[in-house]
């Protein structure tokens, strides 16, 4: 596996990385990604994509996994790397993706000298609890949410 961090404006955003995004944000479409995208990069957005590779590291396949991260300041944490969105492929799903993807961030948080690594997870995302707990993260909060529209 081989993991990239892609800079705003690569084409592989769109080409590899959003049809992954979509398994779990459907309601996503390419224009809005892009907006999201725009306005986000001055926030603090990244994406890190996950590709197959061959023996000697080369990207071989497709995009198998995606993240949305970025750093935070905040007075709860002080700095934190927050993660947007963490999705493995369907089809590649409890293949190490999501433990690659985990520990890629990690390092980017440990190297940003970030006291954690902090992730919102739907309630009914099940599967996903079960994964977080096994790469040993703890539910430490409740968050609320008020629609606004």
């Amino acid at each position: 596996m081989k993991i990239i961090d892609l800079e705003p404006g690569d084409p592989r955003l769109t080409a590899d990385l959003l049809p992954v995004l979509l398994e779990l944000r459907p309601h996503l479409t390419e224009e809005r990604f892009l907006g999201v995208l725009a306005e986000g990069h001055g926030q603090g957005l990244r994406f890190t994509a996950a590709y197959d590779a061959d023996g000697d590291g080369a990207c071989v396949g497709a995009c198998v996994g995606a993240a949305g991260w970025r750093i935070v300041a905040n007075t709860s944490m002080v700095r934190m790397l927050y993660v947007d969105d963490l999705v493995t492929a369907a089809t590649s799903r409890s293949t190490g993706v999501g433990h690659a993807l985990l520990a890629h961030l990690e390092q980017h948080g440990r190297a940003a000298g970030c006291t954690a690594l902090t992730l919102e997870s739907g309630t009914q995302r099940a599967d996903a609890h079960r994964f977080y707990y096994r790469e040993r993260m703890a539910v430490t909060a409740f968050a609320f949410e008020k629609p606004l529209v």
